[in-house]
């Protein structure tokens, strides 16, 4: 197993980290958001670009920081103790991760603009309402020198506001990837309307031509160049949700120190004490799977595919577990949109149904086990 300690340097980042977030993201900036309808941040998205994160995964010499998955875990965790709206996920970790496998000059370009916060992307992957990216009826017909899509990608994050889409296909000699501007002729983007107020689309490919260059790593080696993304995606997502995670629980024990009933702070109460030690040690553990997560992605990625799914399928039912507990032991206000816990729950449901759901993760972790 990997170390399991925080380095210094992850240490300081995490106070950097969340010393800007705190100023310039807080939850009230997504509440604001949510109330006049908009679902991106591309003011935030320009300053964090500035702060080097757009470029975590990508190469000094493509103009990065390469601070490598660990330090983007860091990062992501900081988002979402703060619910943070940005395309980080989909471009700095998932996209930049792809592009960095091709090795050639469009893809040093692309790395280029993507860490001066120039161009950003989104995944479209999904086909149900179920994470399954290799059952893919997207089609990819040849035509002369290029390819004409047909088909329908459902709740595409980031879909309706990225500039590129990366974009699994089936083609003549297996699964493709390709990459393709998001407003391509024929590319029709239905906008949803998700419950934590962040950018999604269906996009629905209807005769869309792209030419031979915007096929990625050869016809037929589409998902094998996208699963070490989807791993890298998965596993920052789960260091997203332990975020969100803490930041609930510190939300809930704070309340509990201060809400009297009978003359007697509620904390007080051995019941509720039990509950919020149950809570800190599932943070705990989880936090350790994607501690591992992180270290194995770093240093052994082919090996890092069980750890992943541990780290997305844990970080998944502790974020559920601590907003709901968060909710009841809040009591009534907990329920109200006013208070910032409901804004919490809606995160963490989300996240748990992106890029594979417990169920998904637990049934990879069974199979690699043995079961």
């Amino acid at each position: 197993m990997a170390k399991l300690i925080k380095t210094e340097e992850e240490i300081l980042l995490s106070e950097a980290a969340n010393g800007f977030l705190s100023q310039s993201a807080p939850v009230s900036r997504l509440r604001e958001m949510r109330d006049r309808g908009a679902t991106s941040d591309p003011v935030l998205w320009q300053e964090m670009a500035a702060a080097g994160w757009a470029g975590v995964l990508i190469p000094e010499a493509c103009e990065g920081a390469d601070m490598g998955h660990a330090a983007a875990h860091v990062l992501a965790r900081e988002m979402g103790r703060n619910l943070t709206v940005s395309p980080f996920l989909s471009t700095a970790v998932m996209a930049a991760t792809v592009l960095r496998q091709l090795q050639d000059e469009a893809s040093a370009t692309k790395m280029k603009a993507i860490a001066a916060g120039g161009l950003t992307y989104a995944l479209a992957l999904d086909e149900t309402s179920k994470f399954d990216p290799e059952s893919v009826a997207l089609t990819a017909e040849k035509r002369g020198n290029g390819y004409v899509l047909n088909g329908t990608k459902r709740f595409v994050v980031d879909g309706g506001s990225a500039d590129r889409v990366l974009v699994l296909a089936q083609g003549p000699e297996g699964l493709c990837l390709f990459d393709l501007a998001n407003g391509a002729k024929g590319l029709q983007r239905d906008p949803l309307t998700l419950i934590d107020s962040r950018d999604a689309a269906d996009l629905i490919f209807e005769e869309v031509e792209v030419a031979g260059d915007a096929l990625l790593g050869g016809e037929g080696a589409g998902y094998d160049l996208l699963r070490p993304a989807l791993e890298a995606g998965q596993a920052a997502l789960a260091a997203e949700s332990t975020g969100l995670a803490e930041a609930a629980f510190a939300m809930t024990t704070d309340y509990l120190k201060e809400r009297k009933q009978f003359g007697i702070t509620i904390g007080s109460f051995q019941a509720l004490q039990h509950r919020a030690a149950h809570l800190w040690c599932e943070i705990e553990l989880t936090s350790s799977a994607i501690l591992n997560a992180g270290r194995l992605l770093d240093e052994d990625p082919k090996s890092a595919t069980l750890a992943v799914s541990v780290a997305k399928a844990r970080a998944t039912e502790t974020a559920q577990k601590v907003v709901q507990e968060g909710v009841q032991m809040h009591g009534g206000i907990g329920m109200t949109d006013e208070f910032d816990m409901g804004f919490y729950m809606k995160r963490a449901r989300v996240a748990a149904e992106w890029l594979g759901d417990y169920g998904y993760h637990a049934g990879v972790v069974a199979k690699m086990r043995g079961f």
